[in-house]
């Protein structure tokens, strides 16, 4: 299998296909078929799908071509092959949510965002592998790059699907780092947007889960999220997501920040070494680039988010484990001993625990306002490195400590409620590692035309 360079690695796209189904030359149904030859040829080693619809997705594509051919397409991604999440539900295929207690589970409805996407005309081409419940304890699928490596969590399929050319796009969810660190681990765009910018649907448990996209080009991944908003808004009292009907036009920043986490300290050399060729290169495009020394604002952004990684973990386990709770009673060998432990460190927590963990995320969200005269966005790795290799539980031993990664660089975006657009800008040892742009909350359209501007205008680094 050939390294992976973000110089010659080519994602596939739909926004660059869809004006030849107008022309003729081309159709959804050839452009469908194209992908499932990739899905032939690829799944069985990276395993990135729980279940596909071939004969419905062969339909909507053929309905999607009478449309184009008279010129009416529903939407600009009318046509265009999209996974979900094994999270979401699907009127047409199970929702086992990669965890056994939900083996058979079939609740043949769809989710808000899956029901806006096929009103859109997308082609809801099949459910993606999540890890457990969206949380830790992996699925089978490997990193398209290297198949001893995670393609990270707990968006796996939907980040490994995308990568390895499978579809243009596919949904998402993040609650922790789910979207940013697969799409860093597997050179995708992903969008993580503001909290409660998509709508969620069913999925309303968690103060800090968002939906998003992974795509191969800003173009889809940004068409994708406003079709769905377009349709159905955003989580209940939320105010959607705001932005233009077409992806935004590249948007060079006067200023960004460095985030540099809790993670910084134990960022390997060559990760390191990348991170700051992207930095220099900035600042020859004239880009201001602020460190934690240079103004006492930023110094004090930091040290509230230190312990974020921990801070989200906690938040989200105490609000996740009244259900989990049920699940483990009701299918008491149907659930991971990984998310067992997290439902019993909840278990331990109280209710004034609780509110401190969210005073704390409210004064590290006051905090991250305070920067927002200071600079555009800010910019940080979107992973500590490249994919870590993960083959699998050693038998006997307890379960291993983040099999899909590590999440230090991207719970402070969760906990923030930020958007974030994770951008393909690094190589690290012959694998991808991305740069994620973070900013304030609604400034979605923002964060998305700088990352658009940062892979028109910088030279992807290899270390």
């Amino acid at each position: 299998m050939a390294a992976y360079s973000p110089r010659e690695f080519k994602a596939l796209s739909f926004h660059d296909a869809s004006p030849h189904f107008a022309e003729g030359a081309d159709t959804p149904r050839a452009y469908l078929e194209r992908c499932l030859e990739a899905i032939a040829a690829r799944e069985p080693v990276v395993r990135a799908w729980a279940a596909l619809n071939e004969a419905g997705a062969r339909e909507a594509a053929d309905a999607s071509a009478t449309r184009w051919r008279s010129g009416r397409p529903l939407s600009p991604i009318d046509g265009l092959p999209i996974g979900v999440k094994d999270l979401l539900e699907t009127r047409d295929m199970p929702t086992e949510m990669g965890c056994e207690a939900y083996r058979g589970n079939f609740p043949k409805r769809d989710n808000a965002a899956v029901w806006a996407l096929r009103q859109a005309g997308a082609v809801v081409l099949g459910k993606t592998v999540t890890a457990e419940l969206g949380g830790t304890q992996p699925g089978p699928t490997t990193n398209p790059f290297d198949p001893s490596r995670t393609p990270g969590g707990s968006s796996s399929g939907s980040a490994a699907a995308v990568a390895a050319r499978m579809v243009p796009a596919a949904i998402g969810t993040q609650v922790g780092g789910s979207i940013v660190r697969p799409a860093s681990y597997c050179g995708n765009v992903a969008l993580k947007p503001t909290q409660g910018a998509i709508n969620r649907g069913e999925r309303q448990a968690t103060s800090m889960s968002t939906h998003g996209v992974h795509a191969g080009c800003v173009e889809d991944m940004w068409q994708v999220a406003i079709e769905i908003v377009r349709r159905a808004g955003g989580d209940p009292g939320r105010l959607g997501l705001f932005g233009p009907p077409a992806p935004p036009p590249a948007q060079r920043p006067l200023a960004l920040a460095v985030m540099e986490t809790e993670g910084w300290a134990a960022l390997d050399s060559e990760s390191r070494a990348a991170f700051e060729e992207v930095v220099e290169q900035l600042r020859a495009q004239g880009v201001a680039v602020l460190r934690r020394g240079d103004h006492p604002f930023l110094d004090a952004f930091e040290h509230a988010i230190e312990g974020a990684q921990a801070m989200a973990n906690a938040i989200t386990a105490w609000e996740n484990h009244w259900g989990i709770r049920n699940l483990v009673a009701q299918h008491p060998d149907g659930v991971s001993a990984r998310t067992k432990a997290v439902l019993a460190a909840a278990e331990r927590m109280t209710p004034e625990d609780y509110r401190a963990l969210l005073m704390r995320r409210e004064e590290a969200r006051r905090r991250h306002e305070a920067l927002a005269p200071l600079a555009d966005a800010l910019i940080a790795p979107a992973s500590p490195g490249s994919a870590p290799v993960w083959t699998g539980e050693t038998p006997g031993q307890p379960p291993a400590a983040r099999p899909t990664g590590d999440s230090v660089f991207n719970t402070p975006s969760s906990a923030l409620g930020a958007p974030v657009v994770t951008a393909p800008l690094a190589g690290v040892r012959g694998l991808p590692m991305g740069v994620q742009v973070l900013g304030q909350p609604h400034a979605d359209a923002r964060v998305t035309a700088i990352a658009r501007w940062m892979l028109e205008t910088l030279e992807p680094v290899e270390a």
